[in-house]
């Protein structure tokens, strides 16, 4: 089995008497994007400025490519990119050159590999203009970009959507994809926007005060969609009493004029039949799409993101 990218083991942050972030393990295995979900204080960026020392763990230990963290801060850091918040860059220069600027702090860094960058980016076009000039999503880029000059193994972005309107946010997920499927490279993104999680991402962690809710691949979460069945009919009372006789009646409901069952979308030929068989008129009926967002509500008790 492949060696995970990212350990976190017992990771612990404790603030006087209250732990931030609680005894948090997981692995992040290479090439997946791994999304970070909480709501507002639940500790992941507290849990992000650990991986990347900005802030000292209590117990626990984070192993970036075997290298544990706390003892070896450097050497585990060889194998980091990371953006934490904004990127920073000089804006008076242009992309090119803050992009040989930031090569400099790592050995072994060539021209090529500088090229090979900003063509992964797709960058070229606007790559000798000064940065001051771009706009914020090509800003997010250019930082993505330094963030991987060095080849790393984990990248780290927190909230790398904020400002970017839809094509921006599209273009950085199709570039982290990209990024993934020919580097092999393990992301984390922290973000507030569910829906672009849920197609940015293989497996998304859940915390919530500071705890470990649940870590589910997003493929989990599209196959847990068709659990529930919505049915329209000419007469909703009817159906309602003919489902509830024939189905638990715990798994039905009316909302808005509309049935829901909760059931596995391959009862639908039944229902229909069912309906028809009462004279029921059938209007529609379909597996619902519950989506990440409608999931991480029900878990957090309707805590929203922050």
């Amino acid at each position: 089995m492949t060696e995970a990218v990212l350990q976190l083991r017992n990771l612990t942050k404790t603030v006087g008497r209250r732990n931030i972030v609680d005894n948090l393990t997981f692995d992040i295995q290479p090439g997946e994007i791994f999304g970070f979900l909480g709501p507002n204080g639940a500790g992941k960026t507290t849990t992000i400025r650990m991986i990347v020392g900005l802030i000292s763990m209590t117990k626990g230990e984070a192993i970036i490519k075997g290298i544990p963290v706390g003892t070896h801060f450097e050497l585990a850091m060889t194998h980091v990119g990371a953006i934490v918040e904004n990127p920073e860059m000089y804006k008076f220069l242009t992309g090119y050159q803050n992009l040989i600027h930031f090569a400099r702090r790592h050995e072994g860094v060539m021209k090529a590999r500088i090229d090979e960058v900003v063509a992964l980016l797709g960058l070229q076009n606007r790559i000798h203009e000064k940065v001051k000039r771009y706009s914020l999503g090509m800003r997010q880029r250019l930082g993505v970009a330094q963030a991987i000059l060095h080849r790393p193994s984990l990248l780290i972005l927190d909230e790398p959507t904020n400002g970017l309107d839809p094509a921006g946010i599209r273009e950085l997920r199709d570039y982290l994809r990209k990024l993934t499927r020919e580097e092999g490279t393990a992301v984390i993104v922290s973000s507030h926007l569910l829906s672009e999680m849920e197609l940015m991402c293989d497996r998304v962690a859940i915390i919530q005060s500071g705890k470990l809710v649940d870590v589910r691949s997003i493929q989990e979460t599209r196959d847990d969609a068709q659990s529930k069945i919505v049915i329209e009919t000419g007469d909703s009372a009817a159906a309602l009493r003919l489902l509830a006789s024939a189905f638990d009646p715990g798994l039905v409901r009316e909302t808005g004029g509309r049935l829901e069952l909760t059931a596995d979308k391959a009862v639908i030929p039944h229902l229909v039949r069912l309906l028809v068989g009462a004279e029921i008129d059938v209007l529609g009926i379909h597996a619902a799409q519950r989506s990440l967002e409608d999931q991480f509500l029900e878990i957090t008790g309707g805590e929203m993101v922050v």
